[in-house]
């Protein structure tokens, strides 16, 4: 078994761990968490009740979590849970902090100060937010998220063309606009009442899964709450870790985890960038007999007839060299990608030269 391996069986993964969040995690192995999802405090300091215009008091968030006694008592607090969380993670691990105007600054100072390196902000911005009742300020429709790595120099996972796929070919943004948590999606207690005040959709979980962990990756939540965190990730096929003090939320989380299908292995795949494929030479092409020395190839546009030599290289007239320097040279420009470039002929077809690479890959794969 790996230290690696080692140090996953020694997790307590898929579970709800009880207790205060920075004890809980300084009892974990370290280095042993791919990913951290964090949805602290807010510390919003609302000064009295709320009250909607017919004079019904709004469910705000004034449970005794939320509540500091200072910045100061606030700062030590967000110091204390990062630097905790920082030595769980592996050193290619990143983490997620979400918080609105009240928290979020704080935090990404303190971010900055404890060694993480920030890659993102993310504006959550809501489609149905929770209007401004007092009239004295803009209605407060975003949250904002941070994502960073465990330091400056962590590769950490980022899922890029399978963000792009989620938004139909186009390239991720750092505004997303999704909506709160409603109807059916929205937990209860026994009294009808909201399970949670800042239950997070999980559609907002999803997208952050999906963009930087991979399956079997281990999610840590310090704050699981009822357990979205969770949720989403057996879903994705991802290992939970969550951390609760409260035991209500732990209860309504279990239940809900308990309810969760995980998806097939099949349905877990996803859009992976080109360059995280295996690199196949052209010369392998040659070497395994796919392609011959003497055979020729032609170009996408039926302008071109190069030669295949022995080596992997190509002739193409007086211009000798590789897929894509004969390509480029051919066509007068200055780079050419020779594998979407040069064809090869099948049954009377022109087939593009990058359907060989792709089998190679697929052999490496399995």
């Amino acid at each position: 078994m790996t230290k690696q391996n080692q140090s996953a069986s020694a997790l307590p993964v898929n579970s709800i761990l009880a207790g205060d969040c920075i004890d809980v995690m300084n009892s974990l192995p370290p280095a042993s968490v791919d990913l951290i999802f964090a949805d602290p405090p807010y510390n919003l300091q609302l000064k009295g009740d709320l009250h909607r215009p017919d004079n019904s008091r709004v469910d705000a968030v004034d449970d005794h979590w939320d509540q500091f006694a200072s910045f100061r008592a606030y700062d030590d607090f967000t110091h204390a849970w990062l630097k905790a969380a920082r030595r769980l993670l592996k050193p290619n691990g990143a983490i997620w902090v979400i918080g609105s105007y009240h928290n979020i600054f704080r935090v990404g100072a303190a971010l900055q100060d404890q060694g993480y390196w920030i890659l993102n902000d993310v504006v959550w911005r809501k489609t149905n937010p929770m209007p401004n009742f007092r009239g004295k300020r803009l209605t407060n429709a975003h949250e904002t998220m941070i994502w960073a790595g465990k330091d400056e120099h962590a590769k950490y996972t980022f899922n890029y063309e399978a963000l792009k796929a989620l938004n139909e070919g186009v390239q991720m943004r750092s505004d997303w606009v999704l909506p709160i948590c409603t109807g059916h999606e929205r937990l209860k207690d026994e009294k009808g009442d909201k399970a949670h005040p800042t239950q997070k959709p999980e559609s907002l979980l999803h997208r952050v899964l999906i963009g930087s962990t991979n399956p079997g990756d281990v999610v840590l939540d310090p704050f699981f709450g009822t357990g979205t965190t969770g949720a989403v990730a057996k879903m994705l096929g991802r290992d939970f870790i969550g951390i609760e003090r409260e035991e209500g939320y732990r209860k309504v989380a279990k239940a809900r985890i308990a309810k969760v299908r995980r998806f097939e292995n099949e349905a877990l795949a996803v859009t992976t960038s080109k360059r995280a494929e295996p690199r196949v030479p052209f010369g392998q092409l040659v070497e395994r007999g796919m392609l011959r020395p003497g055979e020729n190839l032609y170009s996408m546009n039926n302008r071109h007839i190069a030669k295949v030599r022995a080596d992997g290289t190509l002739i193409g007239g007086d211009v000798k060299g590789s897929i894509h320097q004969v390509g480029a040279k051919l066509e007068g420009a200055p780079s050419c990608n020779g594998w979407t470039y040069w064809c090869y002929k099948k049954d009377g077809k022109h087939v593009l030269i990058d359907h060989l690479r792709q089998q190679i890959r697929a052999e490496l794969a399995n």
